[in-house]
């Protein structure tokens, strides 16, 4: 396997991690979301992690409004990580 096939099962494995609490591995509730956020993405949500900021984005990820964030949804988020991490990797 591939370093960035490892990286991929392993975004998919973290995904399951925080899912699997309420015992659905398909979607995250807004609680299991803001645990992820802190604990996988601390660096990267430093200035957002007041309640206010993760609550907008759950709602700007929860595309269908079913209080769920699914992995399609979640790939979002990430998105949005990797192209400020590039940002960020290219300041001087």
């Amino acid at each position: 396997m591939s370093k960035l096939e490892e990286h991929l099962e392993g975004i998919v494995n973290i995904f399951h991690q925080y899912s699997i609490k309420t015992g659905n591995y398909d979607t995250l509730s807004k609680g299991e979301m803001k645990q992820l956020m802190m604990r996988e993405l601390p660096n990267t949500i430093k200035n957002i992690s007041d309640r206010g900021g993760i609550d907008k984005i759950f709602e700007g990820l929860d595309a269908n409004r079913d209080q769920q964030i699914d992995f399609v949804e979640f790939v979002t988020l990430l998105a949005s990580a990797l192209q400020l991490t590039h940002e960020n990797i290219h300041k001087p």
